[in-house]
């Protein structure tokens, strides 16, 4: 069951959420190889479905998420409970303040089971974590997931949890969902709440959350925003819209099977109804470069008085993104933050004129394997990390929302994202699209290998 189907079964009686958070934990123990867990709370999981069944057998009102297993990030806050933000420097924080986006969760009903890795300080596309060790894609243990949030998409993919909140500032909510085969959603900037999760970048962070399908999605945002209006959208058909296909010049040098993926999910979406045109996207290489010249600067102000006392408590990679980030010229991080409205005005009267949205891969290659991506693999590790987020990292730049979904899988069986991005606040239109077309095909239904 998606995260719908699993509410709804638990509102209409059908199964207790005690059953399902059992099953939950379960599930966690299970696969615990992949690494996807920190932190498990069994006994307060149960506790709250305890709660939760008793609350359905008093008659009162229930929320859109109650009974539901979630887990999260370990990057946002909940009083009197450890945070450690997938470090060292921070593995005994504990908040005295909660989140609200979890305190939205909690009245919609969910039951949070434990918290789950991350890239340490949410710097890092592959799933490795110096002091965490390394997150394993449930498809095939040796491939990267993707991240930062490595351990949402993981979770969320093996079955253990219906949904789970990321964090995304380059791509790290769509990555994890590229390779792990699950959907996730990168709101518009400022479209969720900030305070009370792990910052890194202010100009570019954004909470966002990942699901088995885009009606999921569409569930967890209208609690996550308070407003109702993304699973309403929903449709079977996307006649009377407008979706843009990027131009394989734009793509830059893709894997063959990502452009063939995407050569089929374009005439899906024409099946459907949709108006399906070319568009390019001549200005993606100045956007992710204007995001790097962003998130680097500020990353590295919020860290300095850490940097400064305790360098060696971060792993290596990090240490040395952050000492980039310092070495930056604050003309540079001025220009990149004045062009931005101007480059997301030129994005909307241009390229998005009169689309309802853009579609491209998450990604140029297929899932690479996890020793491609270690520190030690030199020019290799290069060429990964440098290639994961080009297609993600420029729309961050823009504030837009972007929508990642299966298109397929590879010859090993590992899975591969369509991304769909909008328009400012266009969340419920993404969700619409990306349910259409999930409904029209089978890549949701794929089943996991055994672990």
């Amino acid at each position: 069951m998606d995260l719908v189907a699993l509410a709804d079964a638990i509102v209409a009686g059908d199964i207790t959420a005690q059953a399902v958070t059992a099953a939950a934990l379960s599930r966690a123990q299970a696969v615990t190889p992949l690494n996807a867990f920190v932190r498990i709370d069994a006994d307060g999981a149960m506790e709250a479905a305890r709660a939760a069944d008793q609350r359905r057998a008093a008659g009162a009102p229930l929320g859109l998420l109650h009974g539901v297993p979630l887990a999260h990030k370990d990057m946002f806050y909940r009083a009197g409970r450890i945070t450690g933000c997938g470090s060292k420097i921070r593995g005994d924080f504990v908040a005295e303040t909660t989140c609200d986006l979890l305190t939205r969760l909690d009245d919609a009903g969910a039951i949070e089971i434990g918290q789950l890795h991350m890239a340490e300080f949410a710097m890092g596309p592959t799933g490795h974590n110096a002091h965490l060790g390394r997150c394993r894609n449930p498809w095939l243990a040796d491939a990267i997931t993707g991240g930062s949030s490595s351990g949402s998409g993981a979770a969320v993919a093996a079955r253990v949890v219906a949904g789970a909140l990321g964090s995304d500032t380059g791509g790290s909510v769509r990555l994890p969902a590229h390779f792990c085969g699950v959907v996730g959603l990168k709101p518009t900037h400022g479209r969720l709440t900030q305070a009370d999760m792990m910052p890194l970048s202010e100009s570019l962070d954004t909470a966002g959350p990942l699901a088995r399908s885009s009606r999921s999605v569409a569930r967890l945002m209208d609690v996550l925003t308070g407003d109702a209006v993304h699973e309403a959208a929903l449709r079977s058909d996307l006649r009377g819209m407008r979706v843009g296909i990027l131009d394989a010049d734009d793509l830059g040098e893709c894997d063959k099977p990502v452009l063939n993926a995407l050569t089929e999910a374009a005439h899906t979406l024409a099946d459907l109804g949709a108006q399906v045109v070319p568009v390019r996207l001549p200005d993606l290489a100045h956007y992710a470069a204007m995001a790097a010249l962003v998130w680097a600067p500020e990353a590295a102000a919020l860290h300095l008085p850490t940097l400064r006392d305790h360098a060696d408590d971060y792993g290596p990679q990090v240490r040395n993104r952050l000492m980039h980030g310092l070495s930056m010229p604050a003309t540079h991080y001025v220009q990149a933050r004045r062009l931005r409205s101007c480059d997301l005005a030129a994005f909307l009267s241009g390229p998005m004129a009169g689309l309802d949205a853009i579609a491209l891969p998450t990604c140029r290659m297929v899932t690479p394997m996890a020793h491609d991506a270690d520190a030690d693999a030199g020019a290799a590790m290069d060429t990964v990390i440098g290639g994961l987020s080009a297609l993600t990292r420029g729309f961050s730049y823009l504030g837009v929302p972007g929508l990642v979904t299966p298109m397929g899988f590879d010859s090993r069986g590992l899975p591969m994202g369509l991304q769909l991005i909008g328009a400012p606040r266009a969340e419920a239109t993404l969700c619409a699209i990306g349910h259409a077309y999930e409904s029209a095909t089978n890549w949701l239904a794929r089943p996991l290998p055994l672990l």
